[in-house]
């Protein structure tokens, strides 16, 4: 039966992303899908966005657009200035790519795959957003800022009109643990930070974790 996995804030922790990778094994007719953050205070952010332009033609990849993500092209586009990326990872980002002044030195692919995120997915019994929503409202009618930037500890959302459990990222856990409730899932658990990226498969609950460094810590 196909497999649709879900892969928490990878914050260019690229080992991790490799070791839960290899560990479940997808196949053609999976999805995958990657809640957002794949750039920013991680060591490889520009291997993370190579490997996900891989994984469109081997898997059915479905890649969320995060607040990192949207910092990043707004700063390249000159919609903020540059220290409001900077600040937040950015720095981290541009060394990946070997930056020395010119931001030519991201791929065209890169940035034409971050201009094509998809803010949210949906499937009969879950919905997948980066941060957050507003239960009342359908997927289409959600406002930006909570799709991308409210955090769980600022504003923990109800249950959702479609009566689907949320899977989302963002918030992360400084102990590396999976926030659950019987109507959303928080797989943010604080890669970068020094804990783990958490993958579900939302068919199983199965769960593999990986640390930064590629050691996977948890079997499904």
């Amino acid at each position: 039966m196909p497999k649709t996995l879900v892969i928490g804030d990878i914050h260019g922790c690229l080992q991790a992303f490799d070791a839960i990778l290899q560990a479940v094994d997808l196949q053609p007719e999976d999805t995958l899908v990657t809640v957002g953050d794949y750039v920013d205070r991680g060591p490889d952010s520009k291997g993370v966005i190579e490997r996900l332009i891989q994984l469109r033609d081997q898997v059915k990849l479905v890649p969320l657009l995060g607040n990192h993500e949207e910092m990043m092209l707004d700063s390249l586009d000159g919609k903020i200035a540059p220290y409001g990326w900077f600040n937040h990872g950015g720095v981290q980002t541009l060394d990946s790519y070997g930056f020395s002044g010119d931001p030519k030195v991201i791929p065209a692919s890169h940035m034409e795959f971050l201009r094509g995120l998809a803010t949210y997915h949906e499937t009969e019994t879950h919905f997948i957003v980066h941060a957050n929503y507003e239960p009342t409202l359908p997927l289409k009618e959600q406002p930006s800022d909570l799709l991308r930037w409210v955090k769980l500890t600022e504003r923990m959302p109800g249950p959702h009109i479609s009566g689907k459990q949320a899977v989302v990222g963002h918030t992360h856990d400084r102990e590396g643990q999976i926030i659950r409730s019987p109507h959303l899932i928080c797989i943010d658990t604080y890669c970068y930070g020094g804990r783990w990226l958490t993958a579900i498969d939302l068919e199983s609950n199965d769960v593999w974790q990986a640390t930064r460094n590629g050691e996977l810590i948890t079997s499904p």
